[in-house]
């Protein structure tokens, strides 16, 4: 079996992929800044070692919050990184619509992807829609409040990170395939239906109004950039990640 860097390996993705490459036997390497092989992005610090003697680098890491620093240039470092240790394979998580969706975050995930695509390394990229998980915490915001807005015609397919983790472990064995297939959920719905079904599994009421929301980005929504209608993964559906959740904190007590 291979020896399998994992970058952002204790992130919500991160850590499935590292328990579904143990599982399967081979050995998994989790990088992150206070993760069992120290590396950091932002500055290049520990690359090389993370990177030296790996077959495979799962490149998982990513923040919104700084992305010019980690997704874009950490990317770099970390495909320059990998150049030094020879030609191990580089797989990327990406978002659907990066090159379609005009949004900062977007832009520099397309950025990354352009950076791993040129690198000269063998090299597969997936880009996934929304994680369940993103699209419930969005709609933990929204719902705070005493009337929920649902942009008109924006439309999400939240998926299971199983899912995706599944994907991106089968490209260990399988090796380089470039650009894979984009994948989704199961469900295409609209941001009043996904608000009444988590209003449903919080045990709450809330009023939920459609309203028109104005520039390129909404557009984008609108017609379905975000989306991968011929990408659908048969897993978990939204409303059953919320039961599946809603058990998990009746057992926890939370």
């Amino acid at each position: 079996m291979s020896t399998v860097l994992v970058t952002g390996g204790t992130g919500v993705l991160g850590r499935a992929v590292v328990a579904r490459l143990t599982a399967a036997g081979h050995d998994a390497r989790i990088m992150s800044r206070t993760g069992t092989v120290p590396g950091d992005l932002r500055t290049g610090d520990g690359l090389d070692a993370a990177v030296a003697g790996v077959d495979t680098v799962v490149h998982c890491a990513s923040d919104p919050r700084d992305a010019r620093r980690v997704d874009v240039d950490g990317t770099r470092r970390l495909v320059e990184a990998v150049r030094r240790a020879g030609d191990p394979h580089l797989i990327y998580i990406s978002i659907v619509g990066v090159d379609r969706i005009p949004f900062a975050y977007y832009q520099a995930k397309a950025e990354a992807e352009r950076e791993i695509a040129l690198s000269g390394l063998p090299w597969t990229t997936l880009r996934a829609t929304q994680f369940h998980e993103f699209t419930a915490d969005l709609l933990a915001q929204l719902t705070r409040l005493p009337i929920v807005p649902a942009p008109r015609g924006w439309r999400f397919q939240p998926v299971d990170v199983r899912e995706v983790a599944d994907r991106l472990v089968a490209m260990v064995d399988a090796g380089p395939a470039g650009r894979l297939p984009d994948l989704g959920g199961p469900d295409v719905l609209t941001v009043a239906e996904l608000a009444h079904a988590y209003l449903t599994a919080t045990g709450r009421r809330r009023p939920i109004v459609a309203l028109p929301v104005p520039g390129r980005f909404s557009a984008s929504l609108r017609a379905g950039a975000n989306l991968s209608p011929d990408g659908r993964a048969a897993g978990q559906t939204f409303a059953a990640f919320l039961a599946e959740r809603s058990g998990e904190n009746i057992r926890s007590g939370s």
